[in-house]
């Protein structure tokens, strides 16, 4: 989990307003500011297709209950969780977001240690 995240500008305003309005837990906090300290900015349209965001569908490994599940990222006030479509805030969003395939990322999320793995990243049409 050594390197810098890739992340859009609004991504990255997204999150760093998330953290100032403390919706973290504290040890969350202090990863999430370090790795937006570190993270490359980037316009939508120079976002590496690999790389995971926001309106992209994600296949990951859950290591902890070794389920394979595919989501698509969405901004928050988009999320329904009956269609797959995970908020860019929730646990596993937070944690993976800015990493790319093949990343294996382990997360101290609220509601316990997560460690995914990045399977497929898809750029939705």
């Amino acid at each position: 989990m050594s390197q810098n995240i890739v992340l859009t500008t609004g991504t990255y305003d997204l999150i760093k307003d998330h953290v100032r309005r403390k919706k973290v837990t504290p040890q969350e906090e202090e990863l999430l500011l370090g790795q937006l300290k570190h993270a490359s900015q980037v316009l939508r349209r120079d976002l590496p297709e690999d790389v995971v965001s926001i309106n992209r569908k994600i296949t990951y490994r859950n290591h902890s209950n070794n389920e394979e599940k595919t989501i698509l990222l969405v901004g928050p006030e988009k999320s329904k969780a009956s269609k797959n479509k995970v908020s860019v805030l929730s646990d596993e969003g937070i944690a993976m977001i800015g990493y790319k395939e093949g990343d294996l990322i382990e997360w101290p999320a609220k509601k316990g240690n997560l460690k995914l793995e990045i399977l497929k990243v898809e750029v939705e049409a």
